[in-house]
């Protein structure tokens, strides 16, 4: 079967006296993205960074959104002569089952990134190293706690700024049927919750998308003129409206408040312009994470007694206006972040004993 979409590929060799590039771990990631959106190269450009630093082989197949060609693309990987050691999958519009029944007796192991099956899935299906024991394990972000980080970040500047106006928000959702959309939305859920005053005039799904989020923004707001906050689960569904709030006339971080996460180059600017006053990051750097803790696994350390075979990273953090600064460097340059990924392996590290993932070194 011959693939559409974009083929990326990494061999990273490091030191031959440390590694041994013939025995590399060879890994393919389906990336859900589109080639060219900017959440998703970030994503892959971290995941390259830690491919170099420990010795591994990746490759990269571009989904470009499309969850019939992301299902083909499973298949041929698994189905095909030359298997790779590792495939990383995300549960993008729920199809982590299908791709797990298509890696039934490949040989190949599977490992969940940033969205891994919902409990509805794993009631139906089990969950890793049960019905499929070649799916060894996943690593996903909290984002619940993003989701309730926003809103409630969002809500105290309203209120501060507002202090004798009605508060009222448009909520942007990114897709129905994937669960790190599904958990922001719970995120916000409770902090609505917790704050009744907050009326909440439209939860809308912009499909990740900035344009479609721009053409629902230019309906929306004129129809709620009231509207002082906005909630978006994606940087580029932010940028969207936050463009037509802009051709309406209204100002960002003044009279609309902006909160939303990732760390797009042009997020992160406007954090530290005051256009968004709240902004969430770190997920871009789970498949990164998750590499290293296959690179363990390889090596014949299993992570699943070092913290669980399934875990949430709280790898999100509400950045200010100089983290956002040292974080927009740090995504520019071009040192592997600043980070020598192998002090992450816990094979190598005889006194560390549990991951210390964390955003803090490219922040602080």
């Amino acid at each position: 079967m011959k693939l559409k979409g974009s083929l990326r590929t990494v061999v990273a060799v490091v030191g031959l006296l440390a590694w041994n590039c013939v025995n590399a771990a060879n890994v393919v990631f389906l990336n859900p993205g589109r080639t060219g959106e900017e959440f998703w190269d970030g994503y892959v450009k971290f995941m390259q960074a830690a491919a170099s630093d420990l010795g591994m082989q990746l490759r990269v197949l571009d989904s470009q959104r499309d969850r019939d060609l992301m299902l083909a693309q499973a298949r041929t990987v698994l189905q095909g002569a030359q298997k790779p050691d590792y495939l990383l999958f995300i549960n993008e519009q729920y199809a982590a089952p299908e791709i797990l029944r298509l890696a039934k007796d490949s040989g190949v192991k599977l490992f969940a990134v940033s969205n891994t099956l919902t409990t509805d899935q794993q009631r139906v299906i089990g969950s890793s190293r049960e019905t499929y024991p070649n799916w060894i394990g996943s690593l996903v972000p909290n984002d619940v706690d993003a989701g309730y980080m926003l809103a409630t970040g969002l809500i105290k500047h309203a209120r501060e700024s507002h202090p004798d106006q009605p508060l009222e928000m448009l909520a942007f959702s990114g897709v129905k049927q994937t669960p790190s959309s599904q958990e922001r939305e719970q995120g916000l859920k409770k902090a609505l919750a917790e704050n009744p005053d907050v009326r909440l005039r439209v939860m809308t799904y912009g499909g990740w998308q900035r344009q479609r989020s721009y053409d629902q923004a230019r309906t929306l707001f004129p129809r709620y003129p009231g509207i002082n906050m906005v909630w978006t689960a994606s940087d580029e569904m932010a940028l969207g409206a936050m463009q037509a709030a802009e051709e309406l006339g209204h100002k960002p971080g003044q009279d609309i408040h902006f909160a939303t996460i990732n760390s797009s180059a042009e997020a992160l600017q406007a954090k530290i312009d005051g256009r968004i006053e709240v902004l969430v990051s770190g997920q871009f750097t789970i498949g990164g994470w998750a590499l290293v803790m296959l690179q363990d696994y390889d090596k014949g350390l299993d992570f699943a007694k070092h913290g669980g075979k399934d875990r949430t990273l709280p790898i999100y953090v509400t950045l200010d206006e100089k983290q956002s600064a040292r974080l927009a460097k740090r995504i520019a340059g071009k040192d592997n972040y600043g980070l020598d990924f192998r002090r992450y392996l816990l094979h190598k590290q005889s006194k560390l004993r549990e991951y210390n993932f964390s955003l803090r070194p490219l922040i602080d």
